[in-house]
């Protein structure tokens, strides 16, 4: 069904999506597209990628699908410029880290009669680091493919047959889908993903503030430091995205966090700290 996708970023998931695919059997045409020429022409080499476009927007007319693999910002201008430039027999996707700003502009832009469809998606898979040099084509096997769809989407027969499509071979990439709504997707990835991120970051630019020219420390801490602070390398131009655009959300798990801090802080010496740690392998075992 479908044989034309446009992938619009090419850097670690737009990367592994093209990989993924042709891993998958896909033998369409994948055209590929990144700011910058480097990491599309990488994308090429690598295999991930039929031909890299010169222009986005007409690779993406030239497209069924289009696979908008950025940061949410530029998702969300892409969506604004897409959604007059495409017919409604064209399906855009993509794969940002926070639905519900994007569901809105979905609904506002998308999913008529007259404009082209829109299924929002987010595969919970990624590295510390970005680019397409990391692209891999294993990366969303085993992972959970998120979809918050509008059940109220009105989309030609076409559309509808490439939503199911592109489905389907999200399953084949190796992914498990799930469908969540929006808001609650927001509300759940603040805990397990945006959460833990953060949580890198604050402990591994304390570290390079207390200690970060000690010679020893990287003997001394081993793999509790290493596995701490592997998050602590991920780019701040795609953390800041997902920081404004789920802010609340956010705010509420640091702030959780904050009080369990403390709570520990004032019971290293009381029975509370044993209750804690039992807690904490009840949520490792289940």
């Amino acid at each position: 069904m479908i044989e034309r996708i446009a992938i619009l970023g090419t850097g670690l998931l737009g990367t592994s999506a093209g990989l993924a695919l042709r891993a998958a059997g896909f033998q369409g045409q994948i055209a590929g597209w990144n700011r910058s020429r480097d990491q599309a022409s990488l994308a090429l080499e690598m295999g991930a990628l039929s031909a890299i476009a010169d222009d986005p927007i007409e690779a993406a007319r030239t497209s069924q699908v289009v696979l908008l693999a950025m940061p949410i910002y530029a998702t969300l201008d892409y969506m604004a410029q897409l959604s007059n430039g495409l017919t409604p027999d064209h399906l855009v996707t993509d794969v940002g880290s926070t639905k519900r700003i994007i569901a809105e502009s979905a609904v506002r832009l998308f999913n008529s009669p007259t404009r082209p469809a829109f299924l929002p998606g987010h595969p919970m898979a990624g590295k510390e680091r970005g680019g397409a040099s990391l692209g891999d084509a294993d990366l969303f096997r085993g992972a959970v493919w998120l979809f918050t769809d509008d059940p109220a989407a009105r989309r030609s027969p076409a559309a509808i047959a490439l939503v199911q499509s592109w489905r389907e071979w999200v399953v084949k990439m190796g992914a498990r889908v799930i469908d969540l709504d929006a808001a609650r997707h927001d509300e759940l990835v603040a805990w397990v993903s945006h959460l833990p991120q953060f949580v890198s970051t604050a402990l591994s630019a304390l570290l390079e503030e207390e200690v970060g020219n000690a010679p020893e420390l990287r003997d001394v801490g081993g793999r509790a430091l290493r596995e701490m602070t592997r998050l602590g390398s991920s780019p701040y131009s795609m953390w800041r995205d997902i920081a404004h655009t789920n802010t609340e959300a956010i705010e509420r798990a640091i702030y959780a966090l904050e009080q369990r801090l403390a709570h520990l802080r004032e019971n290293l010496r009381t029975p509370a700290l044993r209750s804690e740690f039992e807690q904490a392998n009840r949520f490792r075992r289940e």
